[in-house]
């Protein structure tokens, strides 16, 4: 039997593809174990230094596999939810990594808040995001109630909840939702581009800057001042600090290891 996830590394860059196109990518018990054990593996392997999410097929996700919370023998809802669903969401927030979501299709119910926690969004102009939980009379999990308010503001995520709107790409770029459309032909060079960009950039900083942004959410101004004062120190200790200020001086491009 094929896996539900297909993974390879290049430059730099672990790329993670959902792969259950027939039922668009929705996650069933044996994917999200997957993907967690994949997120481990990103984050021991100091060969990634990026990990880029995509999906197979139409969809990117269509979010939790109903037929499986109605198997009499499947996980129960609740065990859902803790036991395959935050834990991806705390590796995604957690890893010292950049984390890129290409979202080639829909995203809906769980998958689109995978890719709403992802550090970087890019969409095809064909996809669209969906908060599909009020259908079947369930509430956003997946992180969806805490980083779709603090992306676009809290009437206009409650409102697209609760009614369930369709969110084309092209409108969730411009409400703030995600970074960057992209063409549908073009999508996968560019999104893999933009991936091993970021694996090439001194990911060490990067994966500091994270921090300080996942930590500004529940803090005050003096509690973030000292958390940059902290960081700044980390990022400075870095093999990569070092190599950006001898690169600048001696005006050439810089090699950053990921140090």
């Amino acid at each position: 039997m094929e896996s539900t996830i297909i993974t390879n590394t290049s430059k730099g860059v672990k790329h993670i593809q959902l792969n259950r196109p027939s039922v668009f990518n929705s996650f069933n018990k044996e994917m999200a174990l997957l993907f967690q054990a994949e997120m481990e593996e990103a984050e021991s392997n100091d060969e990634v230094r990026c990990v880029l999410i995509t999906g197979l097929g139409k969809a990117f996700c269509a979010g939790q596999d109903l037929a499986e919370i109605m198997d009499p023998d499947g996980p129960e809802l609740k065990s859902i939810v803790r036991d395959h669903y935050n834990p991806i969401i705390r590796q995604i927030t957690a890893l010292p990594k950049p984390v890129v979501a290409a979202v080639n299709g829909v995203a809906a119910g769980a998958g689109a808040n995978i890719a709403l926690a992802c550090d970087v969004v890019v969409a095809k102009k064909s996809a669209a995001f969906i908060q599909a939980f009020s259908k079947i009379g369930l509430i956003p999990d997946s992180g969806g109630t805490f980083f779709l308010p603090r992306l676009i503001g809290f009437q206009k995520a409650l409102a697209i909840t609760m009614l369930g709107d369709k969110i084309g790409a092209e409108e969730a770029e411009r409400m703030g939702m995600i970074y960057r459309v992209l063409e549908d032909e073009s999508f996968e060079e560019e999104s893999t581009a933009l991936a091993e960009k970021l694996a090439s950039m001194p990911t060490k900083g990067l994966a500091l800057t994270k921090a300080a942004y996942h930590q500004s959410m529940n803090s005050t101004i003096h509690q973030q001042l000292d958390l940059e004062e902290e960081l700044q120190w980390q990022a400075g200790q870095t093999e990569d600090y070092s190599e950006g200020v001898n690169a600048f001086l001696e005006k050439r491009k810089p090699s950053f290891k990921g140090r």
